[in-house]
C-alpha cells in the first residue's frame, strides 16, 4: 500500500475526524429491544402494508424500521462530518456552535477567492446543508436574509449555501423567495460540496479523493476503536414472544397482532389481555 493520498488533509487528522464522527453515533449503536423500538410509537398499519405489498418477511420489515430509526438521528452526525472536516483544512475555520454569526464554516484567503463571474473576495461565509431539499421556504428565507445582512456588514465577502447532496455539481446564484419576492445576488451562491472542496483546496477532485479514502478509514477506525460496538438487536425475538402470548394462531396473524399491540395496545378492542 502506498503513502497517504490526500495532500489537503493529513492521515492523522482524517482518522481523528472519522473517529469523532463514529463516536457521535453514541447511543444509536446501542442495541434495540421491543421497548426501545417502540419508544416513539411505530405505525403498525404501515408496517403491515409494507410487508405485504413488498412481499417481504417480518425480519426484513423490522430490520428496515430499525435502520430508519437509526438513520433519522444519524443524519445530524453526518452533518457534523461534512462541516467539521474543514477545521483541518488550510484557510478554513469552523466556529463553535452559535458563535461568530452562527456560520458553519468561514473560509478566508489573503490571496483572494475568485467567484464565477470574476468577483474577487477574501472571505466566504458558509451555511451547510446535508441535502438540497431539506429547507422549507421559511428556513430558506431566513438563511437568505442572514446572508444579505452579512454582505451589508462586510463588502469583501460572499455567502455560500453548501449542499452535500445537491441536485448536481454547481456553483450558481442562489435564487429563492423572501416575503413572496424572488431574490438573488451574485455573491449569495448555492454551491455543491465538491465545488467548495475544489475552491478551498485548489484541487478540482478533492472531494472525490476524500470519498475514495473514506471507506478504508472507517473500516480501520471501527476495527481499532474501543467502545465501537456492533449492535445486537432483540426486537424480532421480542415481537415473536408477544405474538406467542396473543392467543392468535401461530404465524403471520399472531405477528400482525403483536405489531398492532405496539401502536394500538391501549386502543379499544386491542387490549384484551393479549400482553401480560
Amino acid at each position: 500500500m502506498g503513502g497517504w493520498a490526500l495532500s489537503f488533509l493529513s492521515e492523522e487528522d482524517f482518522r481523528e475526524h472519522v473517529k469523532a464522527t463514529i463516536e457521535k453515533y453514541g447511543k444509536k449503536l446501542e442495541s434495540y429491544d421491543v421497548k426501545r423500538f417502540n419508544k416513539n410509537i411505530i405505525d403498525p398499519v404501515k408496517l403491515i402494508f409494507d410487508k405485504t405489498v413488498y412481499g417481504s418477511d417480518w425480519e426484513s420489515i423490522v430490520g428496515n424500521e430499525l435502520f430508519r430509526q437509526r438513520d433519522k438521528s444519524n443524519n445530524n452526525d453526518i452533518g457534523y462530518f461534512h462541516q467539521r472536516i474543514f477545521q483541518y483544512m488550510d484557510h478554513c475555520h469552523v466556529p463553535e456552535n452559535g458563535r461568530e454569526g452562527g456560520w458553519d464554516v468561514i473560509f478566508q484567503d489573503e490571496g483572494g477567492i475568485v467567484l464565477p463571474g470574476g468577483d474577487v473576495v477574501h472571505r466566504v461565509y458558509v451555511e451547510m446543508k446535508n441535502k438540497h431539499n431539506t429547507m422549507n421556504s421559511a428556513s430558506a428565507g431566513k438563511t437568505y436574509i442572514k446572508m444579505q445582512h452579512q454582505l451589508l456588514q462586510d463588502d469583501d465577502c460572499a455567502c455560500f449555501l453548501v449542499e452535500a447532496i445537491a441536485q448536481k455539481s454547481q456553483n450558481i446564484k442562489w435564487e429563492t423567495t423572501v416575503d413572496k419576492d424572488k431574490v438573488s445576488h451574485r455573491r449569495i451562491r448555492r454551491v455543491s460540496i465538491d465545488r467548495f472542496y475544489a475552491m478551498v483546496t485548489g484541487q478540482e477532485d478533492a472531494f472525490y479523493q476524500m470519498c475514495m479514502a473514506l471507506p478504508d478509514m472507517i473500516e480501520e477506525v471501527v476495527q481499532c476503536a474501543k467502545g465501537v460496538t456492533v449492535p445486537h438487536d432483540t426486537v424480532l425475538e421480542g415481537l415473536w414472544e408477544i405474538a406467542r402470548r396473543t392467543g392468535e394462531p401461530a404465524g403471520g396473524a399472531s405477528m400482525a397482532m403483536a405489531v398492532y399491540l405496539l401502536g394500538f395496545g391501549t386502543y379499544l378492542g386491542f387490549g384484551k389481555g393479549h400482553i401480560g
